[in-house]
Order: structure tokens, then sequence, then C-alpha cells
């Protein structure tokens, strides 16, 4: 980590992260694309860019080590630009989730053009699932429901919980389904940690009830009220739209899970703590985690891929998470 005097120092990457808000945009571009060129190829604009233009980006531009002084990671952390842009992430993300799902429920398209609108839908998910584990870690109340508005789309709201309460503390164990076992690849990873968080989830939540002497069915059960929002946004888009749209809303909710649990299957892949002379885990090392420093993934992702700094310091704001190496 850098030390040392902060007179000088400034963010390289202050108004890249900006360009983070492209990805909820995407559902513009790749309209905008096809109005303009007749190309339905613009209407899969979502996986083109996040599994082709964004990795040679990264192949191109390298990789960013730099990491803030010490003495200047209070006052990065309360410089509210950067929460702003997470915050910003949303109305976009929806706008665009609806102006979709009305052009795929009323225009003449070809099956394979609805098919490309509802994958890059779901690629906006799976980001904004990112953007949701952003704001799930903080203190604020505002910014965790916000967390819970944005992984409605995806239907995966228990997300909230089991990666707060339950995959922080259980990480790189074989209890956590969220944590990729050595070998495991990742379709069987993939059924593991779908149904697995759902069930942790549920359990941290009934465990948290019976601590109060009552059943779980209550709305303030974080997984029952991040699943109402979901459920309410589906049905107004049936309401609206009619039930046509209904497997393109499946669909787009498994794209952007999927793109999580990718995401999850590298980040802690063979990594497995050892248990102490006590019986209990070792605490949570920087080599439970892997990391990288690609600067067009990290800016898209909010330094996810600084995955050690964040288990050490799940509350600290993206823009202040540090290179370890």
């Amino acid at each position: 980590v850098d030390r040392g005097s902060t007179e000088r120092w400034r963010d390289r990457k202050r108004y890249l992260w900006l360009l983070g808000l492209v990805v909820p945009s995407f559902a513009f571009i790749a309209v905008g694309g096809y109005v303009l060129t007749g190309w339905g190829v613009f209407l899969w604009t979502g996986p083109i860019v996040v599994l082709g233009i964004v990795p040679l980006i990264d192949f191109a531009a390298g990789l960013d080590r730099s990491n803030p002084p010490d003495d200047v990671i209070e006052e990065l952390e309360e410089d509210r630009y950067y929460r702003y842009i997470t915050f910003a992430f949303l109305p976009i993300q929806y706008a665009g989730f609806a102006f979709a799902m009305y052009l795929i429920a009323t225009q003449d398209w070809p099956l394979a053009h609805k098919i490309g609108l509802a994958l890059t839908i779901g690629f906006i998910g799976g980001i904004g699932i990112n953007t949701a584990h952003e704001l799930g870690h903080k203190k604020e109340s505002h910014e965790r429901w916000l967390s819970k508005i944005a992984l409605a789309q995806s239907f995966y709201g228990h997300f909230y919980i089991e990666h707060n309460r339950g995959h922080h503390v259980r990480v790189a164990t074989p209890e956590d389904p969220a944590s990729s076992r050595m070998g495991e690849n990742l379709y069987g990873f993939w059924f593991r940690t779908v149904f697995g968080s759902l069930r942790s989830a549920w359990g941290l939540e009934a465990k948290r009830y019976r601590r109060k002497g009552t059943h779980p069915f209550h709305l303030g059960n974080d997984v029952l009220n991040a699943w109402l929002m979901s459920a309410a946004l589906w049905t107004g888009m049936t309401l609206w739209l009619g039930v046509g749209i209904l497997p393109y809303l499946v669909l787009q909710a498994v794209i952007g899970c999927s793109l999580l649990e990718v995401v999850n299957y590298l980040e802690h892949y063979g990594m497995l703590r050892q248990k102490t002379s006590s019986g209990r885990y070792e605490r949570v090392l920087p080599m439970h985690s892997w990391n990288s420093n690609n600067i067009a993934t990290n800016v898209l992702l909010y330094h996810l891929q600084r995955h050690s700094d964040h288990h050490a310091n799940p509350t600290r704001r993206y823009q202040t998470l540090r290179d370890y190496r």
C-alpha cells in the first residue's frame, strides 16, 4: 500500500468511473444502433461489449496498480461524487429495462432480435447486481435499499443477505456456496451456488427471527421484501405488456444472475481457509481471493477485482480499494 505525502495525489481514474454508466445505457445504444443501421447485431450489444470489446480493451490498456495513500483514504471515502455515480446507475438501468421490454413485446421483430435485446438487458442486470453489491455493503440505510432495488430486475434480492452475512463470514470454506472448489467446473458450481445461496439467505433471516421468538414471515425479512420488489416489478411488466413478456423476463434474469456467478466462480476458485487448533477457521487473508488490476473491468465493476481488500474492509467504498501485491 502506498504511504506518505498526499499533497499532489489525485485519483487518475476519477472521471473514468463515469464510463460505468455506459453499461445501463446499453439498451439505448443497442436500439439506437439498430434503428440507424437496420443491423440486428446491435441488439446484442450487451454480450458483444462485455465478452468481446471490454477484454480487448483490458488487453490493450494493461494494468493499473496505483493505490491511494493511507492518509487520503478518509477524504476520498467522503467525496460524494463517487457514490452519486452508483446512484445514477439505477434510473438508467430501469429506464432501459422498461424501454427494451416494451419493444420486445410490441415490435414485429425476428425472434433472434428479441433474444439479443433480452440478453443485453440481462447483462445490464448482471452488472446491476455488482452495483447492488457496492451499495449493499454501506452503512447508510438508503444505499442498502437502493441495493435491493437494483437486484429486483434479476429476481436475485436474496443476494443482499447471503453476500453480506453469509459469504463474507464463510468465504473460502466448504460451507460457502459462493466459493468454488478446486476442480469444480462452472456448471456444477452454478447449480450449487444459485440454490445454495437461496437456502443460506433464507436460513440466515429465519435464524434472525428465531432469536426474536417469532416466525420469519414478516415484511422486515430482507429476503421476503426483496422478493416482493421483484414480484411487483414483474407483475407490473406483465400487466402492462402481456404474459408474452414473461419468457424474456426469465431469460434476462438467468443471464443476470449467471454473470454474477461467473465472477463468483473466479474470485475464490480453489481457495481454502484452514482450521486452527480451536476448530475455528483462520481469519480471511489476502491470499483467499484472486485479484486483477485490468483497467476496463475494474472501472466497469467498481474495483470488484480488488477483492482481497474488499474482504478485509467490506464497507470501504470502491474508489479507495487497494491492490495487494
